[in-house]
């Protein structure tokens, strides 16, 4: 798999149906691009009830999303090459083995981002949604980035290590060894409601202008951070791993219950789930993009749509 990106002007996130319009935030422009750096293969079943024993791509996605203040901002960084190195003795063998990993010389986010004319040097903040090695494993490909996360999130993995580190799809090698010193994590009493009614009740500011909300969309990992931005086509949420596809959140098709074996908590991605069909039926303006769905892979990164 060797995808391309679509770059596209955006102004503020206002996660709006009409009263988010009224919410104090400025009207800052950015840019967004959506790139997928490799991908994994595994039965389709298991992502989503009634769906097929073959074997499913699953591309690794992630976002550029360009501030005038702090340059290319990246939403993850999908998978490196790295990988395969961290992942081939006992018990990290057992992750790529369950989940096979592809990813050419070409496929990294370093190496795309190059011939998208960003350097390495030029990425200063990189949003990590969470901690599943197919989101980090291009993190240390940017020696000069800080990262934000959900410092719960960075909580419930620090301590794992072996075969409670691979049960959380974490393989600890991959984070920069002074990955605490470059990060800002989000803190519960950071959070700013968001206007009555909407499927996210609160989320987080990123930048203090508008341009990018983080919403909490725990469950399939605990902490996992979805983004909503906002172009000048249409609103787009980019919601990690909340769902595997949009045929899930269209069909109202939660996953297989063995999907809950590498799940924080089975209860807490139901209601993110639930709040993700909300979105979709009361707030039709957004576009929901999860990370490895290739419906949106075809449309947005290999299909070319303006977004």
């Amino acid at each position: 798999m060797h995808p391309g990106g679509t770059e596209t002007n955006v102004n503020q996130t206002n996660v709006n149906k009409s009263n988010f319009k009224q919410a104090p935030l400025n009207r800052t422009t950015v840019t967004l691009r959506l790139f997928a750096a490799g991908y994994c293969e595994h039965a389709e079943w298991i992502t989503i009830r009634g769906g097929s024993r073959r074997k499913a791509r699953f591309p690794a996605g992630y976002a550029v999303i360009g501030h005038p203040v702090h340059g290319p901002v990246l939403f993850d960084t999908g998978y490196a090459r790295r990988f395969h190195e961290h992942t081939s003795a006992f018990p990290y063998s057992l992750y790529a083995k369950v989940t096979p990993a592809f990813i050419g010389e070409g496929d990294s986010a370093v190496r795309q981002l190059a011939d998208a004319g960003i350097r390495p040097d030029d990425v200063r903040q990189i949003v990590v949604s969470h901690f599943h090695a197919d989101h980090i494993a291009g993190l240390r490909d940017f020696p000069r980035a800080r990262y934000i996360c959900a410092e719960w999130a960075y909580e419930a993995v620090k301590p794992l290590k072996g075969l409670k580190a691979v049960l959380r799809g974490f393989v600890p090698s991959l984070l920069p060894g002074d990955f605490e010193e470059r990060c800002r994590m989000l803190r519960e009493d950071e959070r700013v409601r968001l206007p009555g009614g909407f499927p996210f009740p609160d989320g987080y500011d990123l930048f203090g202008d508008g341009s990018v909300i983080a919403v909490d969309v725990s469950g399939h990992a605990e902490g996992q951070l979805g983004l909503f931005v906002r172009t000048e086509r249409s609103e787009y949420f980019l919601c990690a791993d909340a769902v595997w596809s949009s045929r899930a959140f269209r069909e109202h098709r939660l996953p297989h219950p063995a999907a809950g074996l590498i799940m924080s908590g089975r209860s807490r991605y139901k209601t993110t789930f639930q709040a993700v069909v909300r979105l979709h039926r009361d707030y039709p303006q957004f576009r929901i993009i999860p990370s490895h769905c290739m419906e949106a892979w075809e449309r947005y990164i290999r299909g070319g749509e303006p977004l």
